[in-house]
């Protein structure tokens, strides 16, 4: 089954997520939650990771977690591998736990902003989800979460766990006497906006790209992430591979091959745009996009003016079997460079 690739390098910042199997809860009492906690601890102490912020809801869980080395892929194996044994074991169950692959949204963690967002998003979900009555420092009293322990002395929390680069995204000084005072009122007026309709929208709207994203950076980041992304691929096979960010490495490339092939054949796009939909160097240009990258067949059609998706077919399927004419010196042009 195809997979979304797994970017990882030093320094690397994710946010993470992970449901249970069918929907079904990960964790059935407070001995299970201790449990998925104690094995957080435990995989960060073998992996070196930093948790930035956690919560852990009944039927999943949310990670801001930042990698000092490439290792997030090995790590969440073990912690999802070894929470289900320790869980199975308890309950005398056997099976899967984790639905299928965890979500792993790669950050651009030199923007203070996304670093904010994140963690706001992961701190308020026991809000979203309706287990926190909104109402004043309710929000503290939730367990099962990173943010009771940023409003607990320094000296309490645990050494994986870092409030700094949280802090310092709000621009508190984490090492300031105010730091708790200064990150509850801000989550407090968080907590207060999701009480309303026009803050719950607004809230909403800033996460969108938290929730159906693959990667939250500005343009540099994901250029940098995508060409990540393509030596992921040139190591594998690309067709194991799928999701957005694969779409969108596809299309990076095509862009690119198409460039390419235009400057070949010494035409604009402005002069590709005003030919018919079935002329022969449009045909030709889709020939070689098909063969060379996996881009849709409506991504062709739009950027090749070809008419209809389903014209695609039989444009290269034309180019593959000709033998002889103008198609066939076309593609012969572009076999050899």
């Amino acid at each position: 089954m195809p997979r979304k690739p797994r970017v990882e390098y030093a320094g690397a910042y994710y946010h993470v997520m992970s449901r249970g199997d069918h929907g079904y809860a990960i964790v059935k009492d407070d001995k299970d939650r201790e449990r998925f906690v104690k094995t957080l601890a435990d995989v960060c102490g073998r992996t070196g990771w930093l948790v930035h912020a956690y919560v852990l809801m009944d039927n999943h869980y949310h990670l801001l977690v930042q990698t000092p080395e490439a290792n997030l892929v090995t790590g969440m194996k073990w912690l999802q591998g070894t929470f289900t044994i320790r869980s199975n074991v308890r309950h005398h169950e056997h099976g899967h736990l984790f639905q299928g692959r965890y979500k792993a949204l790669i950050m651009d963690a030199t923007e203070d902003g996304y670093v904010r967002r994140v963690s706001t998003y992961i701190h308020l979900n026991p809000v979203r989800a309706g287990l926190v009555v909104e109402m004043p420092g309710a929000l503290r009293y939730y367990r099962w979460s990173s943010y009771p322990i940023y409003l607990a002395a320094s000296e309490s929390r645990p050494a994986w766990l870092t409030t700094g680069r949280v802090l310092g995204s709000l621009g508190v000084d984490p090492a300031g006497l105010r730091a708790r005072r200064q990150y509850e009122a801000y989550m407090e007026n968080c907590v207060e906006q999701w009480a309303t309709e026009s803050g719950r929208q607004m809230l909403a709207e800033a996460c969108k790209d938290i929730r159906r994203g693959w990667c939250l950076g500005d343009a540099g980041f994901r250029e940098m992430i995508l060409e990540r992304i393509e030596q992921v691929m040139k190591e594998g096979m690309p067709s194991s591979y799928s999701g957005d960010e694969v779409q969108q490495h596809d299309e990076v490339a095509a862009e690119r091959t198409l460039q390419e092939a235009l400057a070949l054949f010494r035409l604009s796009e402005s002069a590709l745009s005003g030919m018919r939909k079935g002329a022969e160097v449009k045909r030709v240009l889709a020939w070689a996009l098909r063969k060379r990258t996996t881009v849709s067949n409506r991504w062709l059609s739009a950027k090749l003016g070809l008419g209809h998706p389903a014209n695609v077919p039989g444009y290269v399927r034309s180019v593959e079997q000709a033998k002889a004419g103008n198609l066939f010196c076309l593609r012969r042009q572009l076999e050899k460079y």
